[in-house]
């Protein structure tokens, strides 16, 4: 079996929904403590994606805080569905989780989405909808125990019956993540259990009725590549989709670790897609089904659009916010945190999303700082103050200026890189390196490096993954140009 190791969607971008309306294919991630949020996708042919906007983008529909406590809260693993001529996404904001899910719809994806309303009294994480022949619709949700079910009117989010455990799942920990998909005249169940790590997997019941009594796979877990040598690992949380043509597919979330054992991945938990049989009315999964090709990654902004493109976000506050178009001139960026700050307050970001790569930001007006960032506590940034360009690293408690570099001109880009380690194998092998340094005549100087361990998921925690972006420091900031390439820039000695 061939073993495909790129992902459709790559960066973090975990817990997949999917939804087919004819040849399009719409796809949603979750997206924690960033705005806007729920990154909405778009396909033809399940392989190349189009980011065409984020479903939950404008105030009252969004909340999310900055900060060490908001980190990996905010928005949790959202289901996208197509029914009688709307689209409809449901998801679970940790921040007001005791509201109950939020469900949103709209005629079109692309355009807006309506306000939220709240399914006061389901309590939990990982909503799902399912609307059966009746066209009653389903609400199924993770809860401490197992997987709860209410039917529900989705258009105000009232309850309509009671909450109740369905299914408590196989036995391995943390059942969560359902999705309720029909095939002919059965009702499938589908969870993510084994925890988000290295024992996750994908598991599985049937039914004839959408509230069970539910009848597990023999062979559960269907999916998991826990314990074995695969390059994507932690792979689980999956939803189903039909093709036109009556098959099925399958898309899921893993990760890509490497370095020294126990290895580390970088760029968080990312989209996958596998092909789906079914034998004996239970799905097969089929894992070289689908050759994907590696994702179009590298961009360059300019800034000339009124509107920021979708895939800019900001943690805890929406870009729009302050980060302001100013046509022929680049984007104007509102003073963030003061340079001695740990924390950010308006960091304009974008998901890294290769093994290798290399970023630049020209700031020609005002000190600003270039961020490679997981939380508040787990980030590396050059920063100009002045004519001068600190290489700084937060680690936890340590907070660092790893090197310097004197008499920088304004419109010098900031730049960092990140170059993979594949020299053979040592106890002291990172997953990369991250240069911190500038551009000049076209070449990347470094002004110091460091481990990328130290920006991993494996030592800051939580549930996102690498992000990269540009911050105005203490004062407004004039950023006219971003590039990111999926590769290493040619570097020289500084």
């Amino acid at each position: 079996m061939a073993v495909n190791i790129n992902p459709i969607i790559p960066g973090f971008h975990p817990d997949p929904s999917i939804c087919r309306v004819g040849e399009d294919y719409y796809l949603v991630t979750s997206s924690f403590e960033y705005s806007p949020g729920v990154p909405l996708f778009h396909s033809r042919d399940l392989l190349r994606w189009e980011q065409i906007g984020n479903v939950l983008d404008r105030p009252g529909q969004l909340d999310v805080r900055t900060g060490r406590e908001g980190a990996s809260a905010g928005i949790y693993a959202p289901t996208i569905r197509h029914h009688d001529g709307e689209f409809w996404l449901i998801t679970t904001d940790r921040e007001t989780i005791m509201r109950g899910h939020l469900i949103v719809r709209a005629s079109d994806p692309a355009g807006g989405w309506s306000a939220p309303v709240y399914t006061t009294g389901a309590i939990g994480i990982d909503p799902d909808l399912a609307w059966d022949e009746n066209g009653t619709c389903h609400l199924t949700w993770s809860f401490p125990g197992g997987i709860s079910q209410a039917t529900v009117d989705p258009s105000t989010s009232e309850l309509l019956s009671d909450p109740r455990i369905i299914w408590s799942g196989t036995g391995l920990a943390h059942t969560e993540g359902p999705h309720l998909v029909r095939r002919g005249d059965l009702w499938y169940l589908l969870v993510a259990e084994g925890g988000t790590g290295p024992g996750h997997g994908i598991c599985v019941a049937r039914s004839t009725s959408p509230s069970g009594p539910w009848e597990p796979h023999p062979g559960n877990p269907v999916f998991s590549h826990r314990s074995t040598a695969h390059p994507v690992q932690n792979a689980g949380h999956g939803d189903l989709v039909e093709l036109p043509d009556g098959s099925w597919a399958m898309v899921h979330l893993g990760v890509r670790p490497r370095g020294s054992f126990p290895e580390s991945h970088v760029n968080g938990r990312e989209t996958f897609l596998v092909g789906v049989d079914w034998v004996d009315d239970w799905p097969v999964i089929v894992e070289d089904r689908y050759p994907v090709p590696e994702a179009a990654t590298a961009f360059t902004d300019d800034f000339g659009a009124p509107e920021l493109h979708p895939r800019w976000i900001a943690p805890g506050v929406n870009p729009r916010s302050f980060a302001i178009p100013r046509p022929g001139e680049g984007l104007r960026l509102l003073a963030g945190r003061s340079p001695a700050a740990r924390d950010a307050e308006r960091l304009l970001a974008i998901h890294t999303r290769d093994a290798s790569w290399t970023a630049a930001a020209t700031v020609p007006q005002g000190d600003a700082a270039l961020v490679l960032r997981i939380d508040d506590a787990h980030w590396a940034a050059v920063e100009r103050r002045g004519g001068t360009l600190f290489a700084r690293a937060v680690v936890g408690p340590l907070d660092q200026t790893l090197g310097t570099a004197e008499g920088m001109a304004a419109d010098r880009p900031l730049a960092i890189r990140a170059v993979a380690k594949t020299e053979q194998y040592s106890f002291a092998k990172g997953p990369d390196d991250v240069h911190l340094g500038y551009l000049a005549a076209g070449e990347f100087r470094a002004i110091a490096t460091l481990d990328g361990r130290y920006i991993s998921t494996e030592v800051a925690g939580g549930f996102t993954g690498r992000v990269i972006g540009v911050e105005a420091l203490g004062t407004e900031a004039s950023l006219t140009r971003f590039s990111y390439e999926s590769q290493p820039l040619t570097t020289a000695a500084s």
